[in-house]
């Protein structure tokens, strides 16, 4: 009876290479669902950010919608009503282009 204890308790060799082929399966499954995903879309806004020119129509991140008036290094300079209100923003705000100026 002991003997048959010891024997069920130790593990066998086929379960720990399951439990490798399993934590591989997971590793490979994350990438695949969230790494990959977040690069591509990191990819898509340096993109955009880098494809802004002057007159484009934007929407920021809190939700101001304007036009572009002049691109500097890391800041944007918009209007963004009929009083032409111009508000200085910095590029990582930038939410996504509604309207490109070449399409005005």
């Amino acid at each position: 009876m002991l003997n048959n204890f010891l024997t069920a308790a130790t593990p066998t060799t086929g379960s720990g290479l399951f439990s490798i082929v399993l934590i591989v399966v997971m590793i490979v499954v994350f990438y695949f669902f969230v790494i990959r995903p977040q690069k591509k879309q990191e990819k898509e806004v340096s993109k955009m950010l880098d494809e802004l020119s002057v007159g484009d129509e934007i929407t920021t991140i809190g939700g101001i919608i304007g036009e572009i008036v002049s691109i500097k290094d890391e800041t944007v300079l918009i209007e963004s009503s009929r009083d032409r209100t111009r508000i200085r923003i910095l590029k990582g705000s930038i939410k996504c282009v509604d309207v490109k100026a070449s399409e005005k």
